[in-house]
């Protein structure tokens, strides 16, 4: 498929307002393309046509600028689709987490078709950079590449794995010589992605929780960043039984803790970061947690999904924000849809603060790309405007879920979501056409990843802490007669 040079008659747009990190609607546009960059936004038909220009028609479209989803987990995740929607410990404060971690493991030919398959979902949904965390395996960097995305490659290491001794019980197996081989491992993983041949393809230094990694080993990993330049993430602040684990080891909330080695700054992107101390269901003696994310500059990877299911809700996404804290959205689990998660983040933000007023479809919006844009360093991703990336989503305005299309970015985010999206590019190029991804098969993904997700259920007896069935764990949702 050849670049095109313009999109030409676009009936609606999202362009950047001005120079400030806001939004604003634009009717009637063209946007004109130099290789991987917008050259010119203007009105449709200022410039004549040049002869042999390709051209995309943005007649009854809607184009946006493409979505940055800055924390998700596609190459395990959709392998658990049909077993973690239902699944959590009510003794673990209803986190399905560390039971679900123990128990079920997809095996290694799961992994690539997992990812092939939330890849397109992203696509689908209008996602053109991405933050893929996972255990390093092989063909992962290229299959990022081949789907056409930017993706940060996020390659976790960690000195201890969760297990259980019984419901009310998490244990912490350390084993920090591993750890370290891991971090190896990850550092070559990270130069491996930033020189990949792509030119889309970054990294980022991911020690994968709180409680799970030495001190010795987060300040090797901070230092790691610091000294190549990478931003720095953690999961932190994602479980009740993470946040009094770490005020038993510490007398400290993990933020607090985090804060004390020195790993908050502005390149730092904390992942979750919704079990502060003055949150409902942690009411600890102190309510500074807040105030130390705001104060360092960290950005915080808003994930609204996967905690909504157990229960647990950010108290409120619109407090954040309104202290200055950046904040970007992610899907961490399958679906991998960041427009489903802007409009959970909105429905959660208003239950939370009772307050209509906490977060909107702008805001919602903002933080899906400038937000994300600034948690991951970026200058150039985020806004349709001159000198900006040309990663350009078009939302079909003829969509019936579009119509009636009075404000359609509410009609995207409220109502058609991914349904109404036809063509993305990044860099110029198309990578979704017609709603399909252009270089993925996510349909030949499916059978494979079927029979990993068979295979990791029937050896779940082999690895439980007492052995159960997969069945047992995460039952179907009917029975079967």
């Amino acid at each position: 498929m050849s670049t095109p040079n313009s999109i030409r008659n676009v009936s609606w747009a999202v362009v950047r307002a001005g120079t400030e990190r806001r939004h604003a609607y634009r009717k009637a546009i063209d946007i004109h393309l130099n290789g991987s960059k917008i050259s010119e936004i203007t009105p449709a038909g200022a410039r004549p046509t040049g002869p042999g220009e390709n051209v995309i028609d943005g007649t009854d479209m809607l184009a946006l600028p493409g979505l940055i989803n800055v924390h998700s987990h596609p190459s395990t995740e959709p392998g658990y689709r049909g077993v973690r929607e239902d699944h959590g410990v009510p003794e673990q404060q209803m986190t399905g987490l560390m039971e679900r971690l123990q128990a079920f493991r997809l095996p290694d030919e799961g992994r690539v078709p997992a990812a092939t398959m939330a890849y397109s979902e992203m696509l689908r949904c209008g996602t053109t950079t991405a933050c893929d965390i996972t255990v390093p395996f092989d063909g992962w960097l290229e299959t990022m590449a081949r789907s056409g995305m930017r993706f940060y490659a996020t390659p976790t290491f960690a000195s201890a794995r969760w297990g259980m001794s019984a419901p009310q019980t998490v244990t912490w197996k350390w084993d920090e010589a591993r750890g370290l081989q891991e971090f190896d491992k990850a550092k070559r993983t990270m130069d491996d992605a930033d020189s990949h041949n792509s030119g889309r393809l970054g990294s980022i230094v991911f020690p994968a929780q709180i409680d799970t990694v030495t001190p010795e080993l987060f300040a090797a990993g901070h230092r790691h960043a610091k000294e190549t330049g990478r931003l720095f993430s953690t999961h932190i602040c994602q479980s009740v039984v993470e946040v009094r684990e770490m005020i038993r080891r510490h007398n400290m909330t993990p933020i607090q803790w985090a804060a004390h080695l020195g790993l908050l700054d502005s390149h730092t992107l904390l992942a979750h970061c919704i079990l502060l101390d003055d949150h409902p269901q942690i009411r600890w003696h102190t309510a500074k947690d807040l105030d130390l994310i705001a104060d360092s500059g960290a950005s915080v990877a808003h994930c609204p999904q996967p905690f909504a299911r157990y229960g647990l809700a950010m108290d409120h996404v619109g407090r954040y924000r309104a202290r200055g804290v950046n904040v970007g959205l992610g899907t961490d689990c399958a679906p991998h849809n960041l427009v489903e998660e802007m409009r959970l983040a909105i429905h959660a933000g208003r239950l939370m603060s009772e307050d209509i007023r906490t977060i909107d479809t702008a805001g919602a919006f903002e933080a899906a790309t400038f937000g994300g844009a600034a948690a991951l360093g970026r200058d150039d991703i985020g806004a349709l405007a001159p000198g900006m990336a040309a990663d350009v989503v078009l939302v079909d305005l003829r969509h019936p879920l579009m119509q009636p299309a009075r404000d359609p970015l509410r009609s995207f985010v409220f109502h058609a979501a991914d349904r109404a999206v036809r063509t993305v590019l990044v860099d110029g190029e198309v990578i979704l056409a017609d709603g399909q991804p252009v270089h993925l098969d996510p349909e030949a993904a499916a059978a494979t990843l079927a029979e990993a997700q068979a295979r990791m259920i029937r050896d779940v007896p082999k690895i439980d802490y007492v052995q159960r069935a997969g069945d047992a764990i995460a039952p179907l949702s009917l029975p079967v007669q």
